[in-house]
């Protein structure tokens, strides 16, 4: 073979090993860029998280990705904003049990956030609860105090429920507080209603406090799961093992109620029989129906309308879809 042949052969193949070198090492640093070591959630329990309760005790999603050694991080973040704001810093990956009106704000904000699946429905859950005796309907409370905390369900449930009897939030002293210090407000008779849910108003209404109105037929409660849209996009295999761990917990719980229930019990601090009671309450099927975006919709306006959020959000464009 001609010599000038032999060497341009060879710098040829030398060009493209050093080609195939160089993007082999570009596609290991890419890869190692995009390896996970840790997983960060919130963990939220109250009013009755119950799925949420039984991962964490059991260690589920812990179990799950320990398989490639990824480590879950439980963060006990409570409040919507607080949440919202650590999953735009990057904090946090998946938000499992956030408001669904904490999620439109975020998202109006301009938090980049998908909503993975509905957490759960519980308009019966969320309480207007009182015990002066000559309280017995929303309109009752006109001219009344009545505290809790603000930009919530429990808030759209006191303004509906007014909205109902031809009144407006104007039409009531309202004090924002949180749940804990509305109810305290409440037994020392400081306010004359309190917006509560949860264990806190089950044990309100056993120490004898009253309901005014419930979320039923006004709202439907509606408590989301959200994800970091970054964090899915890269991940989408890992965001399809979280839901799998989700779906896997509710037939745990189906199949062995009782044994839940005691679980859950033990970290609510009520009674087996009462967190059966409160369970009744909720429905934590995973599917968005058309009525949870319809639902989400009306919250939408519910915001809007109250000076809550400002700029409107496609609802449908917030849902995950599968990668």
């Amino acid at each position: 073979m001609n010599f000038k042949k032999v060497l341009a052969c060879m710098t040829a193949m030398m060009v493209l090993t050093g080609t195939m070198i160089g993007c082999g090492s570009a596609k290991t640093t890419e890869d190692k860029a995009e390896q996970v070591s840790e997983i960060n959630l919130t963990y939220v329990k109250s009013p009755l998280n119950v799925p949420s309760i039984i991962q964490k005790q059991d260690d589920l999603f812990g179990k799950e990705f320990s398989k490639d050694n990824i480590a879950v991080n439980f963060h006990e973040i409570t409040s919507g904003p607080d949440q919202t704001q650590a999953l735009a810093a990057g904090e946090l990956d998946f938000l499992h049990a956030l408001g669904g009106t904490s999620a439109l704000i975020a998202a109006s904000n301009g938090v980049e956030l998908e909503i993975l699946n509905t957490y759960s429905r519980s308009p019966k859950g969320f309480m207007i609860l009182t015990n002066d005796d000559s309280i017995t309907s929303a309109k009752d409370l006109v001219g009344k105090k009545v505290a809790g905390p603000k930009g919530t369900v429990l808030h759209q449930v006191l303004i509906a429920a007014l909205k109902n009897e031809g009144h407006t939030i104007d039409d009531v002293e309202y004090i924002n507080m949180g749940i804990p210090e509305a109810s305290a407000a409440l037994a020392d008779g400081s306010v004359d209603a309190a917006l509560i849910a949860g264990p806190t108003a089950l044990k309100a209404i056993n120490s004898g406090s009253k309901v005014v109105a419930n979320g039923e037929g006004l709202v439907d409660g509606i408590i989301v799961t959200a994800v970091s849209k970054d964090f899915a996009d890269k991940h989408p295999d890992l965001v399809d093992r979280f839901l799998k761990v989700e779906k896997e917990t509710l037939k745990y719980v189906d199949e062995n109620f009782d044994e839940a229930m005691e679980k859950v019990a033990n970290e609510v601090g009520l009674t087996v029989e009462e967190t059966k009671e409160m369970y009744s309450w909720y429905d934590f099927n995973l599917d968005i129906t058309d009525a949870d975006i319809q639902s989400l919709k009306d919250t939408q306006d519910f915001l809007i309308a109250n000076g809550l959020q400002e700029k409107e959000v496609n609802v449908e464009d917030l849902i995950y879809t599968k990668k």
